[in-house]
């Protein structure tokens, strides 16, 4: 039987696209409720908005079982491919897409970047399983990225922004990202949820079973993710309501490059693994693995180190308004490209 999206993934835009307008219409109408968000902060830290943006990330990386790990070097090809694809290819398209596009907005330049050196550990599964891919393998790349990515993101933000654009004669933007705060970001973010998430797989599986862990536990955390997203979002376009009449141009900039990234990636992942006679299965987690991106850590490291109102986190919260509906086409192109150039 065809797995289908579930409710709160299927029409995952809507919600997004409601929490924006929930967010505007509570700035404008309500200016109290922003001043007070506000107030809610321990130097540069929104209280609320750290709580949220942890608990957003907690779900994706207590999914993920991290034994599997001792398997990914069987098949040497594959995780080759993959390794190549989502920490070369797929941050250097990003970075070429967001330099021609948003040139002469580097704000939105970073925020673009931030997206494409985030790859997916969460949504990656749904789409895999769309398009009838290898579950074992998704899992294997999704545990893989995500110890990558603790131990990354940092060098890889310091690489492409802080010295890529010096060195390729970009150096006018005056671009520099302070690598302190990234890391900080990055180690609470991303750090704790992941900790506790290896903690909660490891005592959970051992108190209740696995099974009650995959069935149960992650059935009852999963849409928690979703849930502060939106949190998130709202409390954005609560303290930047003032905004309003740029949103439109801005979304259409940014939602450019995202799209030719999204289809460029997932076709040039596809026909790579087919030219290597990598079976299908196994060609669409890499490809799904390599195209996505993890825009809750983008999201948490731009308010981070820039701000709850800056343009980098607006940059991250456009990013899966364009990823879900783009994502489900490229679903069904999976699965014609599968009839047509596997006959299968």
């Amino acid at each position: 039987m065809q797995p289908k999206l579930k409710f709160l993934d299927r029409f995952l835009t809507l919600w997004i696209f409601l929490a924006m307008f929930l967010g505007i219409v509570l700035g404008y109408l309500f200016p109290a409720t922003s001043n007070m968000i506000s107030s809610l902060s321990i130097r540069t830290t929104n209280i609320p908005l750290a709580i949220g943006l942890i608990i957003m990330m907690y779900p994706p990386l207590a999914k993920v079982d991290y034994s599997l790990l001792p398997m990914v070097f069987r098949d040497k090809k594959v995780i080759s491919i993959s390794l190549l694809l989502n920490w070369i290819i797929g941050p250097v398209l990003m970075f070429i897409l967001a330099v021609l596009f948003l040139r002469n907005e580097p704000d939105y330049m970073i925020g673009l970047i931030l997206i494409g050196l985030a790859r997916c550990i969460a949504m990656v599964l749904v789409w895999n399983d769309l398009a009838k891919g290898n579950r074992e393998y998704a899992a294997l790349l999704v545990a893989l990225n995500s110890i990558f990515q603790v131990f990354s993101y940092s060098f890889m933000i310091w690489l492409f922004i802080n010295i890529l654009p010096e060195k390729l004669g970009l150096a006018n933007f005056n671009v520099s990202v302070s690598i302190r705060e990234v890391t900080e970001s990055v180690l609470i973010y991303l750090g704790i949820p992941f900790i506790v998430g290896l903690l909660s797989r490891y005592f959970l599986t051992r108190l209740k079973g696995k099974e009650w862990y995959q069935r149960k536990f992650i059935a009852k955390i999963s849409p928690f993710t979703l849930y502060a997203l939106l949190f998130t979002i709202v409390l954005m376009f609560t303290l930047k309501g003032d905004k309003i009449v740029e949103l439109p141009m801005d979304v259409i900039k940014i939602a450019v490059p995202l799209i030719i990234y999204f289809v460029l990636m997932f076709m040039m992942s596809f026909f790579i693994n087919k030219l290597l006679n990598i079976p299908y299965d196994k060609n669409v987690s890499v490809a799904f693995t390599a195209t996505g991106n993890n825009f809750e850590l983008a999201i948490a490291v731009s308010i981070a180190v820039f701000g709850i109102h800056s343009p980098q986190a607006f940059v991250g919260v456009i990013g899966p308004l364009i990823e879900v509906p783009i994502l489900i086409l490229l679903v069904k192109i999976s699965l014609w490209l599968k009839k047509y150039s596997y006959k299968v």
